[in-house]
């Protein structure tokens, strides 16, 4: 297993960390490893949206429209 030491955190986190760590009945490194375990685990929503994108055939050809126009103001009467 490897060790990480994560310095400059600010009190208000730790103190949240080590909440979140009781309300769940582990220790604050049991939590802090769990938090990371799940991020590290997760998808990243751009590289999905660019695999699928490429599976789809790319977006290169999609036509890039123009962004000359002006803002218009809303009317929410």
């Amino acid at each position: 297993m490897a060790a990480i030491v994560v310095r400059g955190l600010e009190e208000s986190v730790k103190s949240a960390l080590a909440a979140r760590a009781r309300k769940h009945g582990r220790s604050m490194e049991a939590e802090v490893r769990e938090i990371l375990t799940q991020a590290a685990s997760r998808p990243n929503i751009g590289m999905a949206l660019m695999h699928a994108a490429r599976e789809a055939g790319g977006v290169d050809e999609l036509p890039v429209p123009s962004r000359d126009e002006r803002a218009r103001s809303v009317d929410f009467a």
